[in-house]
This record gives C-alpha cells, structure tokens and sequence, in this order.
C-alpha cells in the first residue's frame, strides 16, 4: 500500500471518531448519539459544615452503535453564573438504548457547597 492509500485510509477511519467536531474543529457539538434524559441538583446536609452538592441524573445512548468511552462533566455555577468547579464522571461500553445512571458530586464541603447555585452538563464519547 503506498502512503497516500494509507493516509486516505487512517483518515476514513477516524471520521466515525471525531463526531462530536463540526467544521475545523473549534467547536463540539452534542454527540448526537447521547442525550441528557435526566438530571437534578441534589442537596445533603444543608448550612452544615457537611453541606455536600451534587448532580445526579441519566444518560442514553440514543444512537444505533455501542460507544466504547461515554464522559459527562458537569460545571458547577455560583448564583452569578460563574464557574466554580467542573468534575467528570466517565464509563466504558455503552450499548445502543442504554442507559448509565450517574452522580457527580462537587468536590467541597460546607461553606463552599453552599455557594453552588446550578450546573452545566456536557456529554462527550468515542466509539
């Protein structure tokens, strides 16, 4: 195979990859095959020095081929809207019409829990 075959062919192979890119790559899109069924900011131990956030919720694979590598990252807002952290959780091998339950919890407790507000979720994947 000459190198030009060769090129022709790793780039074929990693279109199916790159599928949450659109154009030149400067932005993601969300993966078509995912989608955010639920999810909810949860809530322990309130004005404790405990107090602990996180977000709970499910994820489906929507799309007709199993993803080996599915990552959610949430973002956590103070009440202005902005960042204060961004976490993510992440499993293998999710096949078409499943499921994956999953919790993110912010990574601080107490007073500082208390300052999150809302969150952002992201999914992203590989096939």
């Amino acid at each position: 195979m000459d190198r030009r075959s060769f090129f022709v062919v790793g780039v074929g192979a990693l279109a199916g990859c790159l599928s949450p890119f659109e154009g030149n790559g400067d932005g993601i899109t969300d993966p078509p095959d995912l989608e955010v069924v639920h999810d909810e900011l949860g809530r322990e131990n309130v004005g404790t020095e405990e107090e602990r956030v996180f977000v709970v919720g499910v994820l489906e694979n929507v799309g007709d081929r199993e993803l080996s590598y599915v990552e959610i990252s949430a973002a956590f807002l103070d009440a202005d809207g902005e960042e204060l952290e961004t976490v993510i959780e992440n499993v293998e091998d999710v096949t078409s019409g499943e499921q994956w339950h999953f919790e993110i919890e912010y990574p601080h407790f107490g007073e500082r829990a208390a300052e999150v507000d809302d969150y952002e979720l992201e999914p992203t994947m590989g096939l």
